[in-house]
């Protein structure tokens, strides 16, 4: 079964779990397209390898990831909140280049055909601090990867490093509700750093919600991530554009 299957079936059995204990469960169904810009670099942990520049070398500029989101909030005494979402974040381009690259002990050259692949699951265990017109929440992201960084060149030379990593990041999320307007803005920041390895998720928001819970926002998503040596990769990357979400709260 696909990995994003049985995130998405785990956690609607924690939301139906959730549901039977709970007098009032509220529900958010959403989904986001962003179209960030991607910039950065990346390069294998092997021996004379060369740092590779998304833009320079192999030619990214900007990109559209789509994701789906589905969250609980409950009065259960204790049991944190829940939310899943899943995120594509699969680019690809091709380019032409000047310069003799190496990449995880592969020669590349000329015509260079490249994806990176940095699709990932959250899921987001939080508790309620305010709940109000003020609203304040705090918890633990686990951020989980299955993707991979590939390149093939017209010498047929290709090379690839699967990216499978999980990384557990501190969720702050906060809403102001303008009164009687409908109308709020808000911030969410996950963000982790542990020795040579960092990541930071975080956006701005304008949003409008009705009073039978459709709603839409929107704002600036920024998502960077600098890994030293995790399964022979390193990168220092950044993903930083505009992003539209609707969704139906109930």
């Amino acid at each position: 079964m696909n990995p994003r299957i049985k995130l998405l079936s785990f956690a609607i059995a924690m939301l139906a779990s959730a549901s039977a204990h709970a007098d009032f469960v509220g529900l958010n169904i959403g989904a986001k397209v962003w179209t960030p810009d991607i910039k950065g670099s990346f390069r294998s942990t092997t021996a004379n390898s060369s740092s590779i520049s998304m833009n320079n070398d192999l030619g990214y500029k900007d990109h559209s990831s789509k994701s789906l989101s589905i969250s609980l909030e409950h009065p259960v005494p204790f049991l944190p909140n829940i939310r899943y979402s899943g995120s594509d974040l699969n680019a690809s381009s091709q380019s032409i280049t000047s310069s003799n690259l190496s990449f995880n002990n592969t020669p590349f050259s000329n015509t260079i055909n490249s994806t990176l692949d940095l699709s990932h699951n959250d899921i987001v265990l939080y508790y309620e601090l305010l709940d109000n017109w003020i609203n304040l929440d705090l918890g633990i992201d686990l951020k989980m990867f299955d993707g991979k960084v590939s390149m093939l060149d017209s010498n047929n030379n290709s090379s690839s490093i699967q990216v499978d990593e999980t990384i557990p990041m501190l969720y702050l999320a906060a809403r102001f509700d303008l009164p009687l307007t409908g109308l709020y803005i808000g911030a969410n920041i996950q963000q982790l750093s542990v020795g040579d390895n960092s990541a930071k998720d975080s956006s701005v928001m304008l949003g409008y919600e009705s009073k039978v819970g459709l709603g839409i926002e929107g704002g600036i998503k920024t998502f960077t991530i600098e890994l030293d040596n995790a399964n022979n990769l390193n990168t220092n990357l950044e993903y930083d554009g505009l992003y539209l979400n609707g969704y139906y709260h109930f």
